[in-house]
Parts: C-alpha cells; structure tokens; sequence
C-alpha cells in the first residue's frame, strides 16, 4: 500500500451561522510534512475552518478526509490552575486511576515537556509560569498525542514579541524533528511567512488566494530569502 501524502483534504466545505455563510466551497490539502498557513481578515472563518478539520465543528457540505492524528493548540494556553503540569499535559488521555497508568501519564508528559525544553517544569503548578512556559505546555499537550496533524489557532497572539520569536523558532524545530504537518491560523504575515511552506489567504469564505514560499534559502533568524516581497504581497492581498 502506498503511503499517503496528504495529511487532510477538504473538498467543497461550507459552513454558515444563523443564515451567514461563513465558509463557501472551501477546497483545500495539506501534505503529510508540510507547514500551511491560514491568514486573513478578522471574522473571515479562519478559526471554523481549523475546527471543522478538527472535527470540533461539522460542515453543512463538502468532506473532509484525514487518517491523521490530529492535536489541536489555542492561542489561550487554558491550562487548570489547580493541576501540576504534567497533569496538565496529558489532561483528557485516561483515567485517573491506578497508580500505573499515574506513571504513565507522567512518564508522557515528562518526554512531551522535554521537547519544549520544560522537562523540568513537570511537578510545577501553571501559577509559577511565565506566559510564554505556558504555552509550552499547551503545546506539550498537543504533542503528547504524538500527532500526524497539528492545528495551531493563534498560538502565539498572546505573547510579546521577543517571547513569539522564540516560539515560532521551538515550532519550526519540532516540525523538521518530529516531521508532523500542520496548519497555522494567524494574523501575523511576517510569522506567516517565516513559518509556512504554503499560505492561504481566505476571504468571502474561500481561498482567494495561495502563495508558495521557498524554504531552499534562509537568512540568519530563519526567514527566506525575499520575505520582504512575500509579506508585501501578502498584505495586498489581505487589502484587497
């Protein structure tokens, strides 16, 4: 059998909200290693299109076709105050019961927080946490369910500047380490730009427009060659 090479596909997907189509005729695939960006204006459907391929919302028409496993990440780290980190991790994963399966969840968690570079933050309560360890967390916990698919909703929108650089550049090394595909709704083009392998821009409900970025050719902070003029026309596209 021949392995897949896409991760998702949505075909003619269409959603509306109390008569308001949000989402008409989306077409859209992401690839099995691949990094695609969804931007556009506030309210354009960015964050029901990421949850109907979730399977957190089901469309009114058109498919989705995906055997991934699919994380998701929120731009709200929404941890419980009251749990430990680890726990937090693997928060939804099994039963609380015998003590075993305690030390298997932490056992997870511990290998998930390592690779955010927070191994040692696992018996830490998310009060002692920056907002920025706290994201690393939430995106522990999407990478505790070893996923295929990685859906990110403004991940990092809370975050000062110097805090989202840094994540952006935890993200881009977990992709090519652990090889997942994912799909990133933000409204930073710049981010956009640095991140993706592919951007979508998605206004009146479809994808109006996709743009290829060329990933050969990096500058010193990670961004390709000629991201001034990607992000330029971008942001023309956004305006039109």
């Amino acid at each position: 059998m021949n392995a897949p090479t896409q991760a998702v596909t949505l075909d003619g997907v269409c959603k509306s909200f109390g008569g308001h189509d949000v989402l008409s005729n989306v077409r859209m695939h992401v690839g099995v290693h691949e990094t695609v960006a969804l931007i556009g204006r506030s309210g354009c459907g960015k964050s029901t299109l990421l949850r109907i391929i979730a399977g957190l919302l089901e469309p009114e028409r058109g498919a989705v076709s995906t055997d991934a496993r699919v994380s998701f990440g929120f731009q709200d780290a929404r941890l419980v105050p009251w749990l430990r980190v680890w726990d937090n991790v693997t928060l939804g994963m099994r039963p609380d019961g015998a003590s075993s399966m305690r030390r298997a969840r932490k056992a997870a968690a511990k290998r998930a927080l390592m690779h955010v570079g927070l191994a040692d933050a696992v018996d830490m309560m998310p009060a002692a946490l920056s907002g920025g360890q706290r994201q690393r967390v939430s995106l522990a916990r999407a990478l505790v369910r070893e996923p295929q698919l990685l859906l990110l909703d403004e991940p990092f929108g809370a975050l000062d500047a110097l805090t989202r650089f840094d994540m952006q550049d935890l993200l881009a090394g977990l992709r090519a380490e652990l090889g997942f595909a994912t799909v990133l709704v933000t409204h930073d083009v710049a981010e956009a730009v640095r991140l993706a392998d592919r951007i979508l821009v998605l206004a009146g409900g479809e994808i109006h427009d996709e743009m290829h970025v060329d990933r050969s050719s990096l500058d010193d902070v990670g961004r390709p060659v000629g991201h001034a003029l990607l992000e330029q026309r971008l942001r023309d596209a956004l305006a039109a």
